[in-house]
């Protein structure tokens, strides 16, 4: 005879339900959802709202495995319906400009020579050297709204810097640069835009880029200047044996134009709303500003990328052969999604996840990515946060929320999170030095 619970033994209390995901409601706080998944569905196929059916991996653990897991590809070619997801997993209108030979659509060994060709811009030296332009951009842009006591920070500053930034070092004449940033934006508008915006912007700035190739080549000099631009580089290379195709260029200077810009954008927009909305921690940073230290500032833009990062989900890894994931098995050709806005809120890697601490040491986060398709541009998007919230922190000390936090809306969309606005209010101050033409 089996023992019988007693009559007073309360019962199990339910599971609670799983949340909604890829709703408005969710697109503004979506950790809790993703605390409900690390918890009961670690590895968890949805439908996402393009109709593509995909794995999400939030465990911080399987995620740093599977962002290294060389049976996962980058070819959108490894999706098994193709057909259903054409269009549907990368970059809108990038298949028909031909766009798609790009660091985040490939493997090795074309991934290898292709990140090998550009991480020379990106080294610690040539980001160094590229400081002083950066703070030159910072104050030119904070000097457009000082003197009004109040801005939109996301179009008047976060948005602004980046792409003017990446345009100059790839070699983006200035002239040119007002035509990017119109692209740009329509392309990280893709869901607040005219139908067809986005794939629109993409054919103009590949159409752009073929005769800026063409326009660099015919004027390259024999022998590389000091600092020489990116997108010279890429020529130079192509015409020296490294057998790196008009296609190839043009597709490298995009997708560095593309994801050079909005992850920078959504680094200063969250970053600075996560100050705003915590003032002990924006304090404590402006006093360590003034006492001109830098190690708060270091320690803290990384943690404002784990805390709430400019890259919600990984872009699209595809198996190529059945494998297991945190327990769960994983068919050939199924699309495979790494959350690392849940990773990096996983309780079992990172004491308190939820509590923003600028100071914290242990701070291995996965904002950037893990393995060969590490960011590549992850130096300079660090410049330029670090360069972007001190100067407003030290320019407009008393910098505060125009409005309540709830009606700020976030961008809809997959792969990135960032604020669509972020209304500012400050003391008016001169501008610290006349505008400089961008």
């Amino acid at each position: 005879m089996t023992d019988q619970p007693r009559p007073d033994t309360p019962a199990p209390a339910p599971a609670p339900a799983m949340p909604d995901l890829f709703t408005w409601e969710f697109a503004t706080d979506p950790y809790p959802a993703y605390a409900w998944l690390r918890a009961h569905a670690p590895v968890h196929r949805t439908t996402l709202p393009s109709g593509v059916e995909a794995w999400l991996v939030t465990r911080y653990a399987d995620a740093k495995q599977t962002l290294a897991d060389h049976r996962l590809s980058k070819n959108p070619a490894h999706h098994d319906e193709p057909a259903h997801a054409k269009g549907k997993t990368g970059i809108p209108g990038e298949r028909k400009a031909e766009l798609m030979t790009h660091l985040l659509n490939i493997d090795p060994p074309d991934h290898t020579r292709l990140r090998r060709l550009v991480s020379k811009a990106f080294t610690p030296r040539r980001v160094a050297e590229f400081a002083p332009r950066v703070q030159q951009l910072t104050d030119q842009f904070i000097d457009g709204f000082a003197a009004k006591g109040e801005a939109d920070l996301i179009h008047e500053f976060a948005f602004p810097l980046p792409i003017h930034a990446i345009c100059d070092l790839l070699g983006v004449p200035r002239e040119d640069q007002d035509d990017f940033r119109d692209w740009a934006g329509m392309m990280i508008r893709h869901q607040g835009g005219p139908r067809g915006g986005v794939a629109r912007s993409v054919k103009k700035m590949r159409g752009y880029l073929a005769d800026l190739i063409h326009r660099k080549r015919a004027a390259l000099p024999d022998t590389p200047a000091p600092g020489e631009d990116l997108i010279s580089g890429l020529i130079r290379a192509s015409d020296h044996g490294e057998h790196l195709t008009e296609n190839e260029a043009a597709a490298m200077a995009f997708i560095l134009l593309f994801a050079g810009f909005e992850t920078t954008v959504n680094l200063i927009g969250n970053g600075t709303y996560a100050l705003l909305t915590h003032p002990e921690q924006r304090t404590h940073l402006q006093a360590s500003l003034a006492a001109g230290e830098r190690g708060l500032l270091e320690t803290g833009v990384e943690e404002l990328l784990r805390y709430d990062g400019p890259v919600e989900l990984a872009t699209w890894r595809f198996a190529t052969e059945p494998l297991t994931i945190g327990g769960q098995d994983i068919a050939a050709g199924d699309p495979v999604l790494v959350v690392l806005a849940a990773a990096d809120r996983d309780p079992a890697r990172f004491t308190d996840p939820d509590t923003l601490d600028l100071s914290r040491r242990d701070n291995q986060h996965l904002g950037y990515g893990h393995g060969i398709h590490y960011c590549l541009g992850a130096p300079l998007a660090r410049l330029e946060g670090q360069t972007a919230l001190a100067t407003l922190l030290t320019r407009l000390p008393d910098l505060r929320l125009a409005g309540d936090p709830g009606e700020l809306r976030w961008r809809g969309g997959l792969i990135m999170r960032g604020l669509r606005t972020l209304p500012v209010e400050f003391t008016p101050v001169e501008a610290a030095r006349p505008t400089a033409q961008t």
